[in-house]
């Protein structure tokens, strides 16, 4: 595999061809199929598996990318990637493979990926913006341009983690990807995640009944094996309210001048609770 494709190399074992669901080979600069299906190595690192057909939808910006690596390279949510890094070091199953379903920049994946150094990283976003950046996330990580909501393209039992941040999940495919001793970790914001910040400047607020509708979504494909609760308090100035903002999904609602308007009103630094939701899921046979 040429330097376009190194990073991928770990991983192209556990791909299958996005339109056949053929083993996928390097071939060309690219990805192939026995079939003749073709995808291309961008120059960043990463593979786009999004079929012909496929649109990106409301996949994130460059704008929110750029706002999500500056805010968690600054180390706002250390508490979070730590805790969750832990937890799948600790309980993550037996095959070496952690799928990182919409894993934006790669910054969670990252963090599994050292503390479990016999691990490799899949990160896959709807996003090629974020891909670009999970592809050099880490050296044992690789990254595809793949949407949650088709069929995945891997290989049944391939994985045995999958991480889901913040993003959807797609129940029957984590369950088909994931090996039969595997496990499902997901992170939702709870109720109280950034509370302070809702009513002054307009942000979306989390669905009070957002877990209950998690276990519903993925009852009959995971059962509930633990559940850990993590809140805590970052202090930030107004500029990193801001940027913290707009890589969420009130960037879509919130026009960046009226966020700053309203910021002026509150204090410069100010206190921002965190609060999330860590549950792992055992898959069910």
């Amino acid at each position: 595999m040429d330097d376009d494709g190194r990073m991928l190399a770990d991983v192209v074992p556990y791909l299958v061809c996005p339109v056949c669901g053929a083993d996928l080979a390097p071939a060309d600069r690219g990805l192939r199929c026995p079939a003749g299906h073709a995808f291309d190595i961008a120059r960043q690192g990463y593979a786009n598996l999004l079929p012909g057909n496929a649109r990106p939808g409301t996949a994130d910006t460059p704008e929110m990318v750029r706002a999500r690596e500056a805010f968690l390279g600054a180390g706002h949510f250390t508490s979070l990637s730590s805790r969750l890094a832990r937890t799948v070091a600790h309980h993550g199953g037996a095959a070496p493979l952690v799928l990182d379903a919409g894993a934006g920049t790669g910054h969670y994946l990252s963090r599994i990926l050292d503390a479990d150094p016999h691990a490799v990283g899949l990160a896959l976003d709807i996003s090629k913006h974020a891909a670009r950046r999970a592809a050099r996330a880490h050296a044992r990580a690789g990254a595809i341009v793949a949407d949650l909501w088709r069929p995945l393209p891997l290989r049944d039992g391939a994985a045995g983690s999958v991480v889901n941040v913040f993003a959807p999940r797609n129940a029957a495919e984590f369950h088909r990807v994931l090996h039969g001793d595997g496990l499902l970790f997901t992170v939702t914001p709870s109720p109280r995640h950034l509370g302070s910040l809702i009513g002054p400047l307009g942000l979306l607020a989390v669905d009070e009944r957002k877990t209950e509708r998690t276990d519903a979504a993925l009852a009959g494909y995971f059962k509930l094996d633990l559940r850990d609760e993590l809140d805590d308090q970052v202090v930030l100035t107004r500029d990193e309210v801001t940027t913290l903002v707009l890589m969420g999904p009130s960037a879509h609602h919130v026009p960046e001048p009226v966020l700053v308007e309203r910021l002026q009103t509150l204090p410069d630094p100010l206190p921002v609770p965190v609060s999330f939701v860590l549950s792992v899921y055992r898959r069910l046979a």
